[in-house]
């Protein structure tokens, strides 16, 4: 049975809904062209719970994005 040597071999199938490589840098190039943006929250990584908290609520607006320079100072 696959399945069952699959979980006991502890192995994975993953896939992507959003396309590999080309497909993003096409959509990029699309969104760029017509200038299509998209609203974000900037947080710093150290306001990772309290915005996942927020996210548990629904009670946000944009979609966050974490600001790589707070990695170095945490």
């Amino acid at each position: 049975m696959l399945w069952g040597s699959m979980i006991t071999g502890r192995k994975r199938i993953a896939g992507s809904l959003i396309g590999g490589i080309e497909e993003t840098q096409e959509m990029l190039d699309f969104c760029g062209k017509h200038k299509i943006v998209s609203d974000v929250e900037m947080i710093d990584i150290q306001n990772i719970n309290k915005a996942y908290d927020q996210l548990i609520k629904a009670d946000m607006k944009y979609r966050f994005v974490i600001a790589m320079k707070s990695l170095k100072d945490s």
